[in-house]
Parts: C-alpha cells; sequence; structure tokens
C-alpha cells in the first residue's frame, strides 16, 4: 500500500512534488503515467490519438490499481484517474492528497499547451471545464488538499508532510 498518493489535475507538480516527498520520506517513487508509457511504448498524447480516450482511461484504470497493489513508497496518479468509480473506491483507506491550483497558475506552470491531449482548443476554457467535472472526485477522495498557487514545490511537500502528519526520514 501506498506510503501517500498523490492527485490532482495536470501540470499541478504531482510528479515534482512526488520526488521530493519520497526524498524526505527515504521511500521510493512512482507515477502511472510513466508506467503507462512504459508499458504501451508510446506516450500519452499518442494513446488518446490512436486509440481515443475511453481506451486510455482502461489501461490507466488498470495500472493505477497494479500500482496501488504493489508499491508502497510515493505514488502519483494521472490528473484523470480519479473519473474511475473502482479507483476511487480503492483510494479509500489510502493517504490522497490533493495537489490543487487555479486556472492562471495552470496557464503560469504548463502554458495550457497542446501537449496536452485534452487541451488541444481553447485551452484555458477547457482547463476549467475538466476541474468542474473534477474537483469535487479530487475533494471526494482526498486525506488533505494542498494548494500549490504561488508556491514552490519544496513548500508544497512541505505542507503535504505536515497536513499528513508525516515525519521526514
Amino acid at each position: 500500500m501506498p506510503l501517500v498518493v498523490l492527485v490532482g489535475p495536470m501540470g499541478v507538480g504531482k510528479s515534482t512534488v512526488g520526488q521530493l516527498l519520497a526524498e524526505r520520506l527515504g521511500v521510493a517513487y512512482r507515477d502511472t503515467d510513466d508506467d503507462i508509457v512504459a508499458a504501451q511504448g508510446r506516450t500519452i498524447a499518442e494513446i488518446f490519438v490512436d486509440e481515443g480516450e475511453a481506451a486510455f482511461r482502461a489501461i490507466e484504470k488498470q495500472a493505477v490499481h497494479t500500482a496501488l497493489a504493489s508499491h508502497d513508497g510515493v505514488l502519483a496518479l494521472g490528473g484523470g484517474a480519479i473519473l474511475d468509480e473502482d479507483t476511487r473506491a480503492l483510494l479509500a483507506g489510502h493517504r490522497v492528497v490533493y495537489l490543487s491550483m487555479d486556472v492562471e497558475e495552470a496557464v503560469k506552470r504548463t502554458g495550457l499547451n497542446t501537449a496536452r491531449p485534452l487541451l488541444a482548443v481553447n485551452p484555458r476554457k477547457q482547463w476549467r471545464e475538466l476541474m468542474e467535472a473534477r474537483r469535487h472526485l479530487y475533494e471526494e477522495i482526498a486525506t488533505a488538499v494542498v494548494p500549490t498557487d504561488g508556491r514552490t514545490p519544496e513548500d508544497v511537500t512541505r505542507a503535504a508532510l505536515d497536513a499528513l502528519e508525516l515525519k521526514e526520514a
């Protein structure tokens, strides 16, 4: 069972904060998006283009379920992993940190560019719509919510440790 699971929108810093948390806690770091890319031999954007979102979500669901069952460090999930009801049910009982940010922070961090398949047309509008559809799901499964707006990765990492009352290794 993972020590900590990170969720949140694309570009929020799950990978960066996850790696810092893992270092501070003396555990391994794992990202289900990386697992998917390694297993599929292609990028997530390529999977979306080649097979569509539904096929990607099925692959993602399996990757998340495998990681939840086998990883005992810090685990970062893709932004849409929480859309699956079974995945949300599996996350109950885990320490889940929802890293949040507003649209202006998302623009600063990612530029909301087209490398994100779900944001290819009118990125600001699409990001807002994604968050309207997902925010309540992130909050539903979160043990702690850590805002990232205007904070360094180190500040966010410290806030996550404090919120979960975890001590550094």
